[in-house]
């Protein structure tokens, strides 16, 4: 089976999802293939099964996807300092692959985005970790070497990729937010072909 990463993702409205293209682009220019998926979303109340194929955009990620990557890009939008509940519930049925150690030793990193500074994006990068820990991954961040994390004056953390996207959710990544994206994703390849 080929390498590859996966960018794993949830987004309501769009940054998220953006990011984790920029992402994909780093790890593409790093030389190593990618697939980016994402979660489907929770509905309050259920009345029919959600089809295990969406009508457009990504194709949801399937435990065999998680299983058998090299790395993880792990996203999902500020809820509240948390991760988003869609991203959660996933995580939630990966018990299995937790069981077997699927994932020891593969490198992986997160990225946010939240509608305002002040959203709580360093903690919602912390709350994507327990599982990544759990499951006995290699967690890697945003280095000081990377000039746009100094320089940046909208998202970026050393914890990972993030976002300020507005409280209308109408503002574009910042030339520093998708530097640092960029890089992430170039970085985790990187780390991924010297553990191969």
């Amino acid at each position: 089976m080929q390498s590859y990463i996966l960018v794993l993702y949830y987004s309501k409205y769009g940054s998220t999802k953006q990011m984790a293209h920029l992402i994909a682009n780093g790890v593409e220019a790093a030389g190593m293939p990618v697939k980016i998926r994402t979660v489907p979303q929770l509905a309050t109340v259920v009345t029919e099964a959600q089809p295990s194929v969406p009508a457009e955009g990504e194709l949801y990620c399937t435990l065999d996807d998680l299983a058998h990557c090299s790395g993880l890009a792990l996203g999902s939008p500020t809820r509240f300092g948390n991760m988003a509940s869609e991203m959660k519930y996933f995580w939630d049925q990966t018990t299995s692959l937790w069981l077997n150690g699927a994932l020891h030793g593969k490198p992986a990193c997160v990225f946010t985005a939240s509608g305002s500074m002040h959203g709580g994006q360093e903690s919602t990068l912390l709350t994507m970790l327990p599982p990544l820990f759990h499951h006995g991954m290699l967690i890697l961040g945003l280095p000081n070497s990377i000039a746009a994390l100094s320089n940046t004056k909208t998202g970026g953390t050393p914890y990972g990729a993030s976002h300020v996207s507005g409280p209308r959710h109408d503002q574009e990544l910042s030339q520093d937010e998708k530097i640092l994206c960029e890089a992430m994703g170039k970085r985790l390849a990187e780390v991924a072909l010297k553990l191969s």
